[in-house]
């Protein structure tokens, strides 16, 4: 009865394990909530069957190392092969929660990746408008003394250096390969 128990493990691993893997390329493909909740589910799981693998290895070996008579040589060989398997099944429930830490750190970077970018997109156009912002502050002030303030073509010289710089600076971070 015990290995049958420990051959079902070996089935529900397996099934866990393609999940695991669809899940991986999920994640690498698109990190999404979704993906984030699927990979907390698959932990809570794979938690519940090491939970269950744990105390049938604790039988397995407290039956091994009892000096009972009703043991004989072929069971102890039958109770150790057993054991054998039970280990390698929380060995690879082991490997399954490290495959799940870095499933979840990768994530985390996916979505940091994500968010950098974004970042700098908005420092991209915060720092293209500043110049535009500047010189509006500037001529938008009512001092009589600004310079091309009261000219025929100030109103074009201001719009004109508005456009200029932000352009300038686009081109200066193209070149710096920022965006």
């Amino acid at each position: 009865m015990l290995d049958l128990i420990v051959d079902n493990y070996f089935l529900v691993m397996e099934k866990l394990g393609e999940q695991i893997e669809f899940l991986e390329e999920d994640v690498v493909r698109r990190s999404n909530t979704r993906t984030l909740a699927r990979i907390n589910q698959l932990r809570k799981e794979q938690i519940i069957l090491k939970r269950n693998i744990s105390p049938v290895r604790d039988l397995i070996s407290s039956i091994i190392r009892s000096e009972s008579d009703l043991l004989e040589d072929s069971t102890t060989k039958y109770f150790k092969d057993v054991y054998d398997h039970i280990v390698q099944a929380y060995d690879l429930s082991e490997n399954y929660r490290d495959i799940m830490m870095s499933m979840q750190d990768l994530y985390i970077s996916n979505v940091n990746l994500k968010m950098n970018e974004v970042m700098k997109v908005m420092a991209i156009v915060t720092s293209v408008l500043a110049p535009a912002t500047v010189i509006g502050g500037i001529f938008g002030m009512n001092f009589d003394v600004i310079p091309y303030s009261h000219h025929q073509w100030g109103f074009y010289f201001a719009v004109g250096v508005m456009l200029i710089i932000p352009m300038w600076m686009l081109w200066a971070f193209k070149k710096r390969g920022w965006f």
